[in-house]
């Protein structure tokens, strides 16, 4: 019954969260039970992301392991998300867009492949890129980008991290987006630069859709990013979940069809991009273009 209970996306994040929650109170999870009145197995349940979670046993765990209110508010929002029965996460609904939703599940996953069409991805930005694409956005504050820039920089820590070891990581870039010129040509020349760099870490591969590909999968997909998570000690590993973003909000695909299709996509995709040879020739290429264009 409960694995039918919809995307179990928000299930999983709650669950970690109050884990981590709990361990950073300094609470077992017998000790846990017992203040909540409830059995050790609902708890561990709850934490594992299995079933449908009551927004009076989110608060009640909160104010055992005293979180501060604003978290209060996301997690009891990510609560009333476990009863949806397909996942579409609308920024201003229920959970409040500060909480970093896609972050959590990028942090945990083993692998990441996506796929992008119009920018350089998050991960793989500078500085100087990521305050062009925040300063494009004449809405938000300056303090907010700001704020923007670091977290988007401090994601970029697990490319290089030790424990857990780093995630595998596949890109698959849009000519158009490394020829898209933004912050200026030295900005642009510095993050082709960087992304050559990133490219020698062994867990990483970046690779090239050249213009001559023509029409293919990804045009129509657009962009999107697959998590595929390590199997842990649960007797049915997570799910991979596909992620795609739009201006509104961002959705959340879990279920066995859903990402089938993607790695259908996928496949196209790997077999139409460029080598990483190919892919670093062009990249260069680029790079003496813009500095003489």
């Amino acid at each position: 019954m409960t694995e039918d209970m919809g995307s179990t996306v928000p299930r999983r994040q709650l669950g970690r969260t109050l884990k981590q929650l709990r361990t950073e109170a300094g609470v077992t999870l017998d000790a846990a039970a017992e203040a909540l009145e409830c059995s050790r197995q609902k708890v561990w349940r709850i934490e594992s992301g299995l079933g449908v979670v009551r927004s009076l046993d989110v608060k009640a765990m909160c104010a055992l392991y005293d979180v501060r209110p604003d978290l209060v508010t996301a997690l009891v929002g990510l609560a009333s998300q476990t009863k949806a029965k397909g996942w579409w996460h609308a920024y201003g609904d229920a959970i409040p867009e500060w909480f970093e939703l896609y972050v959590g599940l990028e942090a945990v996953a083993a692998r990441l492949r996506r796929y992008d069409e119009a920018l350089v991805p998050g991960l793989l930005q500078t500085k100087d890129y990521a305050r062009a694409v925040y300063d494009h956005r004449t809405e938000v504050s300056s303090k907010e980008r700001e704020r923007l820039v670091e977290l988007r920089l401090q994601r970029q820590s697990l490319l290089t991290r030790r424990l857990p070891p780093a995630p595998k990581l596949d890109v698959v870039i849009h000519e158009a987006a490394l020829l898209r010129t933004v912050g200026g040509r030295e900005t642009m020349a510095a993050q082709l630069r960087h992304l050559l760099s990133v490219n020698d870490l062994p867990s990483t591969s970046i690779r090239v859709m050249p213009l001559s590909a023509g029409l293919h999968r990804g045009v129509e997909a657009g962009t999107f990013v697959m998590l595929d998570f390590p199997p842990g000690n649960r007797n049915t590993p997570e799910p991979p979940v596909i992620y795609s973003e739009s201006w509104t909000g961002a959705l959340y695909l879990d279920r066995p069809e859903e990402v089938a299709a993607y790695e259908t996509i996928w496949n196209s995709l790997d077999a139409l991009a460029l080598d990483d040879g190919q892919s670093k020739h062009m990249i260069s290429k680029i790079i003496g273009e813009v500095h003489h264009g």
